[in-house]
């Protein structure tokens, strides 16, 4: 019945030319994206400014008073092909040890060895990524 691409299947269903052309699309929506802040946020010490939605029936930001912020919406996004993804076309795998490493498909996966990994583990587990061909997006300075 032909060629679907669709579904979670992990693998890139792009070519490398249409997924930098999505990047590039990513970059550009991003930059002109506002800063979602919370309603009032700026008024009142106890409030952060992460974002929450607002839903008071009489809030100015829930009416979609211009100088009272951004509302995040759906139109904000990035293209799906390449959301969560790293600038470098890979996705993202957290790793802890050694036997992580194992279950990281290198096509279209590259590790961010976690920050409570120590020195000794971390050169461990950078070997055994070279040996199999894995990207690291964190590896630690050489002199």
């Amino acid at each position: 019945m032909g060629n679907n691409n669709t579904g979670s299947s992990g693998s890139r269903t792009f070519t490398d030319d249409k997924q930098k052309k999505l990047f590039k699309v990513r970059k550009v929506q991003k930059g002109s994206k506002p800063t979602f802040r919370r309603a009032n946020h700026h008024k009142f010490q106890r409030l952060d400014s992460n974002w929450r939605r607002p839903r008071g029936l009489q809030g100015k930001q829930r009416r979609h008073y211009k100088a009272k912020g951004a509302i995040a919406q759906v139109g904000y996004g990035s293209p799906k092909a390449v959301k969560a993804l790293h600038p470098s076309g890979y996705a993202e795998v957290l790793v802890n040890n050694l036997n992580d490493v194992d279950s990281v498909d290198a096509e279209v996966e590259a590790i961010r060895i976690a920050a409570k990994v120590g020195g000794r583990k971390k050169a461990l587990i950078e070997s055994k990524a070279a040996e199999l061909g894995i990207k690291i997006l964190n590896p630690s300075r050489s002199e």
